[in-house]
């Protein structure tokens, strides 16, 4: 087998492109890529613990305390301890992370556009579909 022939290497490459991409952009509004996902899950749904977040993310919660310290140092999340369980924390985003969501949303909409520009609307419709159902496999 050859490269142009591995899913992993061809999914790894285009992941690093992608990365690349978003994470020049994120630096115009001094944020990381490795916070990306973070801010993008809160985007969706805020109040979840860390683990549950952790779990989103697919990162180690060691490396989800980090991730947060960060959001924290910038101003962008707050923790609030759970009544019930007082080693367990909800995520909450700020004001400013709110404020943020449009523009950084639209950045890597962007990188997608640039990405699938090569593809017809339906082969576009069709990789997504793909890619989401490989997904659902694992």
């Amino acid at each position: 087998m050859n490269r142009y022939e591995s899913l992993g290497y061809l999914v790894s490459h285009l992941n690093i492109a992608l990365q690349h991409e978003l994470d020049s952009q994120l630096k115009r509004y001094q944020l990381d890529i490795k916070l990306w996902p973070v801010l993008f899950a809160l985007w969706q749904e805020e109040g979840i613990t860390q683990t549950e977040l952790s779990k989103r993310c697919d990162v180690a919660n060691y490396t989800m305390t980090r991730l947060l310290d960060q959001l924290q140092v910038q101003g962008l999340i707050t923790r609030h301890q759970e009544l019930d369980n007082r080693r367990a924390f909800q995520i909450f985003l700020t004001d400013e992370a709110k404020a943020l969501e449009q523009d950084l949303i639209r950045e890597a909409e962007r990188v997608n556009e640039t990405c699938l520009a090569v593809l017809s609307e339906t082969e576009r419709e069709q990789f997504m579909y793909l890619l989401n159902k490989i997904n659902r496999m694992s």
